[in-house]
């Protein structure tokens, strides 16, 4: 039992991270955007987030935990939705290819991000001395009342940080807006035939900026859990949060475009990912076969997908598409 609670722990905090990524890449897609710059966003809100809150933490001598919350979240937000906005400048207004740009992206927001770690690296006085305690406390910091519990049912479901709440909550609003609001059909419309969704009446290249934008802050912000909980404050170079990103992309797939399968799906994929850890007598590489399930299972549900052909569980019609009005 031990080990799989701490299996299922690991698995929910694993499974946050890429949850962001997913749900903000699905409102994305949605749009009919296909961006494969996630891993780079996540990069630009994880430096962003931790830079902020590094310069905030040095500069007072008592750092207020609401106000690191805050300037994390808003400096994560920021930067990602301005990588959102140079991708949706590129695609939508200069009509680039969005394969191409989307992998610019992730170059670019990695080597952006490293290279700004690094320097934060050099003034904390070397790799690993970055500290922020403050915000990453803040961060950690449970839900009140529920929180805190010895039980195996606490364990299991209440002792995380409130970000991990928070993606739960923003899966379900994301997938209640694009079912059942009139602006989130529109989206979907825009997404699925943007031309007959023009004729109708919608401003197509402002759903698209806007879905890209807010998709990639909230993809950001997997980048910020992974600085500031996962890893608790620390800046590596290790490619750790381009693979999450991957994986994030590969979840969008997984969920069939539904914002509300990310929940269940993400930690399915932490499970997956971290059940060579918890298996004895495995060699080195096993434990890299192990690794590659997620995928494994995301292209087996690909597969199943495109054998049923039910429309419903497709990719939005207009998906990687640049739309030219003067085609309608």
């Amino acid at each position: 039992m031990t080990g799989f609670v701490s299996l299922f722990q690991a698995a929910v905090v694993f499974g946050t991270v890429i949850m962001f990524g997913s749900v903000g890449e699905t409102i994305t897609e949605r749009s009919g955007n296909l961006n494969l710059g996630v891993p780079g966003i996540m990069y630009l809100g994880a430096i962003a987030s931790l830079a902020g809150s590094f310069f905030y933490e040095n500069s007072v001598e008592n750092p207020s935990p609401i106000l690191c919350v805050l300037i994390a979240l808003v400096a994560a937000f920021l930067a990602s939705a301005l990588g959102g906005l140079i991708f949706s400048f590129l695609t939508i207004t200069l009509r680039a290819n969005q394969n191409v740009t989307g992998l610019t992206l992730t170059i670019f927001g990695s080597g952006v991000a490293n290279f700004f770690g690094g320097s934060l690296n050099t003034l904390a006085g070397g790799v690993g001395q970055i500290s922020v305690a403050s915000t990453s406390a803040a961060f950690r910091a449970g839900l009140p009342l529920i929180s805190g519990g010895s039980g195996v049912f606490s364990q299991l479901f209440l002792n995380y940080g409130w970000m991990t709440y928070v993606a739960i909550l923003i899966a379900i609003l994301s997938q209640w807006f694009l079912s059942h609001t009139r602006t989130g059909l529109n989206l979907r419309a825009v997404g699925e035939n943007p031309a007959t969704a023009d004729a109708a009446g919608a401003n197509v290249t402002a759903y698209r900026y806007l879905a890209t934008c807010i998709g990639a802050g909230i993809s950001g912000m997997g980048g910020l859990f992974y600085v500031m909980d996962y890893t608790k404050g620390t800046w590596a170079n290790d490619g750790t949060i381009e693979n999450l990103g991957w994986l994030a992309v590969a979840l969008v797939i997984f969920t069939t475009w539904r914002p509300k399968n990310a929940i269940w799906g993400a930690y399915l994929f932490g499970i997956l990912y971290w059940a060579y850890f918890y298996i004895m007598g495995l060699t080195r590489a096993s434990q890299e076969i192990f690794k590659m399930l997620p995928y494994v299972v995301t292209i087996i549900v690909l597969i199943m997908i495109s054998l049923r052909k039910k429309r419903e569980n497709q990719p939005p019609e207009g998906l990687g598409l640049a739309y030219f009005r003067e085609d309608r």
